[in-house]
């Protein structure tokens, strides 16, 4: 209680400083269940990189899209009070993170228009993989009832029609579009790929979680290449929000790997780097 009370205080006097702070120089725009959390974590181990004052998330360009610009930037730090904790000689770089950006109708959209010069970075996990975590996140959360085959066989009539009423109503927010779309947020190029037509795929920064979590240092440095910011060798680096290992329905395993297997190629081509996933046998 008095931590929401001491947020909605902040932001209600970031929103009327919101001129005097930063606004974010690139955006973790997903994916869910692919790692955003490790990385989020990792980002703030580095000196020049400022995150929002309260969650990673300020689900801003989703969800939240109705409050305003001013609402938005006051998440964000005072920018003079910013570069007095970055290093001598260097500038703060600003960013936040949601992990339904990457699949929200909108978001891109909003995002590439208000902030024409933003980076975006992306985590692509084994869509495979990522649909059966997703769901089991979403079973222990409670929202989600049915076993996992159930879940994927009822997913197109629940989200028949929602994203075309989300973007006719943009106050409208669908539960079953963000909770229950197990195949559709793995399908990383169709969300992608009109973004890279906007803001350019040169402002777009792509990541397998599979290469991240065995190699994190090395795509920590590839990324802060990007970014345009110092290397940093991570002090630490952990994995958060990791579900039990369970056994996936062969079944559903067998189905999705055939679901996803013609997009493979034509994605690794926009990745720039093959995919460190199974290949349908």
């Amino acid at each position: 209680m008095l931590r929401r009370l001491g947020r909605s205080t902040y932001v209600e006097v970031g929103r009327r400083s919101a001129p005097f702070r930063l606004t974010p120089d690139f955006i973790l725009i997903g994916g869910q269940r692919c790692g955003t959390t490790s990385l989020f974590r990792a980002l703030m181990q580095h000196p020049q990189v400022v995150r929002p004052t309260f969650h990673k998330g300020i689900n801003y360009f989703d969800v939240h899209y109705d409050r305003g610009e001013a609402w938005y930037t006051g998440h964000f730090p005072l920018s003079a009070v910013a570069r007095r904790k970055v290093p001598q000689g260097s500038k703060p770089v600003a960013f936040e993170a949601s992990g339904y950006y990457m699949f929200h109708p909108l978001a891109l959209t909003r995002i590439a228009r208000d902030l024409p010069k933003v980076r975006l970075v992306a985590m692509l996990r084994d869509p495979v993989e990522r649909a059966f975590s997703a769901w089991k996140h979403e079973k222990e959360r409670g929202f989600e009832t049915k076993d996992f085959l159930a879940a994927l066989g009822l997913e197109e009539s629940r989200l028949a029609g929602e994203a075309q009423r989300m973007i006719s109503d943009p106050t409208y927010r669908s539960f079953s579009h963000r909770h229950h779309a197990y195949r559709g947020r793995g399908e990383y190029l169709s969300l992608l790929a009109p973004t890279a037509l906007t803001l350019g795929r040169h402002q777009m920064h792509i990541m397998y979680s599979e290469d991240f979590f065995s190699d994190p240092l090395g795509e920590f440095s590839r990324l802060a290449e990007f970014l345009g910011i110092s290397r940093y060798d991570l002090t630490r680096f952990d994995r958060y929000n990791a579900r039990p290992s369970t056994s996936m329905p062969q079944r559903a395993r067998q189905e999705l790997t055939e679901h996803f297997a013609p997009s493979r190629d034509a994605l690794e081509a926009f990745v720039g780097r093959p995919a460190p996933w199974p290949s349908l046998e």
